[in-house]
């Protein structure tokens, strides 16, 4: 029975250095997954978030000009076109 012990701790402790070493192939292929994809991102000129943000900033305020800038060239085009067709007044 004392071989059996001694039989199943020697199993018992390979298995666990085999479980170490499995872990730590793991962490180390995370670790270099990592880095290659980071370098392949840093490669596909990507924007930045900041950067996106800012040009995200400048298209609302573009857009909200225009409407203002539309508003107020339909307002001289009204104008523009009730003093070319003046009414008439009943005359």
């Amino acid at each position: 029975m004392q071989t059996d012990n001694r039989l199943l701790d020697d199993i018992a402790r390979a298995a666990s250095g085999a479980l170490g070493a499995l872990a730590g192939v793991r962490a180390e292929f995370e670790t270099q997954m990592r880095a290659l994809l980071d370098n392949w991102l840093k490669g596909q000129n990507l924007v930045t978030r900041e950067e996106f943000e800012a040009v995200k900033a400048m298209a609302a305020a573009a857009r909200t000009e225009n409407e203002v800038l539309a508003a107020r060239l339909a307002a001289v085009e009204a104008a523009q076109q009730r003093a070319a067709n003046p009414p008439d007044n009943g005359r």
